[in-house]
């Protein structure tokens, strides 16, 4: 049962069971990720997201080949387990983790597909665009609380309870090339550089994102000459450290304040924004703030376009709005203790939420690491990267 992967791996595996728990309060803390949200309580994280999707693998990549599983039914099991546990104690707020889980899923169903008995009508189970359109509807399933409540064995064909003695082998291999895959993320997005930023121009962007850093350093050192605007991202002013980087580069740079951003959209060619996740429905989940800027573009009909890898596309809808993926944190970055105890202040209600949902129709174009795609492409790059049948495998 996946419900059960704490306990089986107590029973039969302890020490993978401590690295996997090891893992877990390294997300707990914020030390996986540079931007999560323990940064906005003040604590420092040590990698970005490309890392945190990095080390989630190393973990898969672990605790599939070290553990005995028949297979590619078991696996599948035992995958969908760990994503499970990963999302239960964090992983909800760190997308990129349930879609590196996703990613290799996808891979074990295509390598156990990929035989000479695999019959024809199993091949592909790819969502149409109506399935896709009324948010993946799926078999009706049952409501209990064991393995088959989301993984009954009519799901699979009878070609996943086979076993190979060359599939582990194979599934190995697989994650090495998704290893590979991250590994390249940054260069295949810089060498797209040059297409997106022109001579002369003036490009804005919010707060601060390495990935987008990295982009415009890669187009500067191909003796491209450009202006950058940068958005200060009140309240942890990201965008002074993303100001100081790019200008210790040669870029001619420069810092606004937010209330600002609308003011200066007019002498603006171009909007780059960060991605925290890139959903089903082509939206944006970015850092809080961003949606003012997308709006402001919008309105004078300046191009936004958002530099995103691949790991960080996300099969889930915005059912919930601005609080889809979103975490609201201690309002101390925003005033401080002792202004609370000020009298005039008992009816006000401080919010101060870490993303925003940017609308697909405020987006333009998304530059990924395996090309450039508008919004209402995003379900098609879902159905290549993920199963429909694990979607909603961790909820």
């Amino acid at each position: 049962d996946p419900n059960d992967i704490r306990e089986w791996l107590a029973m039969n595996y302890p020490k993978h069971l401590s690295i996997l728990d090891k893992f877990e309060v390294e997300l707990k803390l914020g030390r996986l990720s540079i931007e999560s949200t323990a940064q906005q309580q003040g604590m420092l994280g040590s990698l970005d997201r490309l890392g945190l999707a990095t080390r989630t693998i190393e973990l898969l990549k672990i605790l599939i080949g070290s553990t005995r599983w028949k297979n590619a039914a078991e696996l599948l099991l035992l995958l969908r387990g760990i994503g499970r546990e990963l999302h239960a104690v964090g992983g909800s707020r760190e997308p990129a983790i349930g879609n590196i889980v996703r990613r290799i899923m996808a891979a074990v169903r295509e390598e156990a597909m990929n035989t000479d008995t695999a019959t024809s009508q199993h091949s592909t189970n790819r969502p149409s665009m109506q399935s896709i359109l009324w948010a993946n509807p799926q078999p009706t399933r049952s409501s209990k609380s064991s393995v088959n409540s989301h993984f009954d064995d009519r799901d699979l064909p009878p070609i996943f309870y086979t076993e190979r003695p060359e599939f582990k082998q194979t599934i190995m291999e697989a994650i090495q090339e998704i290893i590979l895959d991250l590994e390249d993320t940054h260069k295949n997005i810089n060498e797209q550089a040059l297409s997106y930023i022109h001579a002369d121009e003036v490009i804005l962007t919010y707060g601060k994102s390495r990935t987008i850093e990295r982009f415009l350093m890669a187009a500067f050192a191909k003796k491209r000459n450009f202006q950058v605007v940068v958005c200060e991202g009140a309240p942890n002013m990201g965008g002074h450290k993303m100001a100081k980087s790019l200008s210790e580069a040669g870029i001619d740079t420069i810092v606004v304040n937010d209330s600002a951003t609308f003011a200066v959209m007019a002498r603006v060619n171009k909007v780059l924004l960060p991605a925290h996740a890139v959903l089903a429905n082509g939206g944006l989940i970015t850092s809080s703030g961003c949606n003012m800027v997308a709006l402001a573009a919008n309105n004078m009909s300046i191009p936004v376009v958002c530099i995103v890898g691949m790991f960080k596309l996300c099969p889930m809808y915005p059912h919930e709005g601005q609080d889809t993926l979103q975490d609201m944190v201690s309002p101390s970055s925003v005033i401080s203790l002792n202004e609370l105890g000020n009298p005039l202040m008992k009816a006000v209600k401080f919010l101060n939420p870490v993303h925003d949902y940017i609308a697909p129709e405020l987006v333009n174009l998304y530059v990924t690491n395996v090309g450039a795609f508008q919004p209402s492409y995003i379900y098609r790059l879902l159905a290549e990267n993920y199963h429909s049948d694990d979607w909603e495998s961790f909820e």
